[in-house]
């Protein structure tokens, strides 16, 4: 069952990732092959396949001006807020949205200002919002959620990878 999403937002995202600047917002082909081997499959693998490959990919999330406009159009004595966009479900769940490429964000907003980070921020992002989940590509072309241990484990830095048998996780251990 898919989950039918509504809009919300939450003001806290993490500062912009340098590493991607000039970056033009194209999607990563084989990134977006795992996603949609992995929404044309029920193999566990397939879906956490999908996940590995998103851990090393910038992702972009949406971002919109929060309270700048009144019923009336634009107040001068009101300042707009930039805020991430957060989408609750229909069972009460909610989630932070990330894009694999700048033509997934705009189907699903025209207007928002694409941020590129990394799964681990937008996990984090989630978690600090009250959320449960991470939404990739809500508007298509291959929608994944990311929910319950595995945002807790992205949020605090880990990567999945595959291992020989099976999966697991890669974290860097702190500098002495």
């Amino acid at each position: 069952m898919v989950a039918v999403w509504l809009a919300g937002r939450v003001k806290s995202l993490g500062q912009p990732n340098s590493a991607w600047a000039g970056d033009q917002g194209l999607a990563d082909e084989q990134v977006r092959a795992v996603l949609a081997a992995a929404a044309g499959s029920p193999a566990a693998d397939d879906y956490l396949a999908a996940v590995a490959v998103l851990c090393g990919a910038r992702l972009l999330v949406p971002i919109v001006a929060d309270g700048d406009e009144s019923g009336d159009g634009p107040d001068p004595d009101r300042h707009a807020e930039l805020a991430a966009v957060l989408m609750t479900s229909a069972s009460g769940a909610s989630g932070a949205l990330a894009f694999t490429g700048l033509d997934a964000l705009q189907a699903f907003d025209p207007k928002a200002r694409p941020v590129p980070c990394t799964l681990d921020d937008v996990a984090s992002t989630a978690l600090q919002a009250g959320a449960t989940a991470v939404v990739v590509d809500v508007a298509g072309p291959h929608l994944l959620v990311i929910e319950g241990d595995l945002v807790n484990q992205l949020a605090s830095g880990r990567r999945l990878v595959r291992v020989e048998n099976g999966w697991g996780w890669l974290s860097v251990a702190a500098a002495d």
